[in-house]
């Protein structure tokens, strides 16, 4: 379906990534955000609370993030499309509410515009130390989605696919944006509201009666209903029946847990995203994200200056992983070299994925900047010999 206009700044904008991407959650439908303020994510927010006024939608600053998330989790069994913003250290406070939505399955998305750290760290400085957090951070099994813009325009865009996804798959979604992008300010093309398709709450059309918030259909996503529409039902973060019933036995955990991880495991083609340049006849491949990805091309024209034949990869969708590509070039390739702004996490898949049929070469970079291109060559034209 398309969206509600009242969402939609049509026109060309001068945008920072940290505006985009409000922008591109209130185009997405987005009508509930809650959040408490940190560098360098609070743009988005002020951005939305502005903005929402004029068409209908709420924010609320609460104490905290374990809060906010909260918030958003319960907004979005209203029916409402739901966001939280943070950045590194109220991400870690995120973490227990991202694992209840995932486990009560609830469509949202999560912003975490990344910063150098542990702890405070670099609060107003770039890092991008979060990726792994994004997948592993809250305890048990579970799958997310997470996604990397690397300019303004894609976090607009990807926005709105991010909203998309939670929608479709009934999970949150993380929002992985780094603080280069955030704070980066480029040109933003905002589309007619008729130009931009949203996925829709899917609603059952059962009876009261006859509802239950976990009976699946043929994809493995249950529907929803809004609260408040006459529907009586139960959901919890316990492991439960079809009908959100607490149901304590090894047989419903296997039920649960797996099917909340076949429902991306299953669809893993439909949702991985890349970008590939050049990866044919290639001698190495560099894999990069986010604002790296931007740097990485400099490294990489550098590089072929000097004669290596170098392609490129990078990550729209970094969770799940895109396995499959990453062994197809790893039987032709001789190394892939991962630059990053931590001190290897995404390194550790590409090896993974490798599994010893090409090197995996980290570029580290430990925050507060980003990569002089150089090295990246350096490290290009080292692997490739």
């Amino acid at each position: 379906m398309k969206t509600d206009p009242k969402g939609v700044l049509t026109g060309v904008h001068y945008l920072d990534g940290d505006y985009a991407c409000g922008e591109g959650a209130m185009a997405a439908g987005c009508r509930f955000v809650a959040g408490y303020p940190i560098t360098p994510s609070t743009e988005v927010v002020e951005r939305i609370s502005r903005r929402f006024p004029f068409m209908g939608g709420t924010f609320i600053q609460m104490e905290d993030e374990l809060a906010s998330m909260a918030a958003v989790a319960g907004a979005a069994w209203t029916g409402t499309k739901s966001m939280t913003v943070t950045s590194g250290p109220g991400f870690s406070l995120m973490m227990e509410n991202i694992g209840l939505a995932a486990m009560m399955e609830t469509p949202c998305v999560v912003v975490n515009v990344q910063r150098g750290g542990p702890s405070t760290g670099l609060p107003t400085m770039v890092g991008q130390a979060d990726m792994m957090q994004a997948r592993w951070g809250s305890h048990g099994d579970y799958k997310v989605i997470a996604m990397s813009p690397q300019s303004p325009q894609e976090a607009f865009d990807l926005t709105i696919d991010a909203f998309n996804l939670a929608e479709t798959y009934r999970v949150p979604v993380m929002f992985m944006m780094d603080e280069c992008v955030g704070h980066m300010t480029e040109k933003v093309v905002i589309p007619d509201a008729d130009e931009i398709d949203v996925v829709p709450r899917a609603l059952s059309k059962k009876t009261p009666a006859d509802y239950q918030p976990y009976a699946v259909n043929g994809r493995g996503v249950p529907e929803m209903v809004r609260a408040g529409d006459g529907y009586r039902f139960h959901t919890t973060g316990l492991t439960h029946d079809d009908r959100g019933y607490p149901e304590m036995s090894a047989e419903r955990q296997q039920i649960n847990v797996r099917r909340i991880m076949d429902k991306i495991l299953l669809n893993v083609d439909d949702i991985v995203r890349i970008e590939e340049e050049d990866v044919d006849g290639a001698e190495v491949v560099v894999v990069a994200y986010g604002i790296t990805a931007r740097v990485a091309r400099m490294g990489i024209d550098l590089a072929r200056k000097q004669g290596v034949k170098v392609g490129f990869l990078r990550l729209v969708v970094v969770w799940p992983f895109p396995e499959k590509r990453i062994r197809e070039l790893a039987a032709a390739v001789k190394a892939f070299v991962v630059p990053e702004i931590n001190l290897g996490q995404m390194v550790l898949e590409v090896e993974r994925c490798a599994a010893g049929q090409a090197k995996a070469v980290l570029v580290p970079h430990a925050g507060g900047g980003v990569h002089d291109p150089r090295v990246i060559c350096d490290a290009i034209v080292e692997a490739a010999r």
